[in-house]
């Protein structure tokens, strides 16, 4: 009998970072839209953490530990920020009282989700849903909101 070696372990993903020129404006509107308090490192880095990771918002400023001009402010075009939430209705009655760049109303989508798109103060895209259909209940019916199949 051979002994073999486990495969190593899967990573673990833990956060997206936004680079910004305004980590207070987008704290802010973070902790508005999902009523999870941001957590504060530095006046440059806070991060809003979920049960299912953490957004986490640098400054501009921290951009040159990486590499300088590696990354810069609202000019992302290629991805959406996706939380899920109790009500999307209810939450698109809250948000729509204050200044809030709304992209698409609440709306169900063809798999199921009932989904509100915002802009964030930076311009990233931001989809709120609730899953509206039995067979996306079922998707994300797991005790962590982590869909399912």
């Amino acid at each position: 009998m051979t002994a073999t070696t486990p495969p190593p372990p899967l990573p673990s993903f833990v956060s997206t970072r936004v680079i910004t020129d305004d980590v207070a404006a987008l704290a802010t509107f973070y902790e508005r839209i999902t009523g999870v308090p941001v957590v504060w490192s530095t006046p440059d880095f806070a991060e809003l953490r979920t049960a299912a990771g953490t957004l986490a918002l640098g400054s501009t400023r921290t951009v040159g530990l990486f590499a300088p001009g590696a990354a810069g402010p609202a000019d992302n075009c290629s991805a959406v920020l996706e939380f899920l939430v109790d009500d999307v209705d209810a939450l698109y009655e809250r948000v729509r009282q204050d200044p809030t760049d709304v992209v698409t109303e609440p709306t169900t989508m063809p798999w199921g989700n009932r989904s509100l798109v915002l802009r964030d103060p930076d311009g990233n895209l931001v989809n709120l849903f609730t899953p509206a259909t039995p067979g996306a209940r079922a998707r994300f019916a797991a005790s962590d909101g982590q869909p399912q199949g």
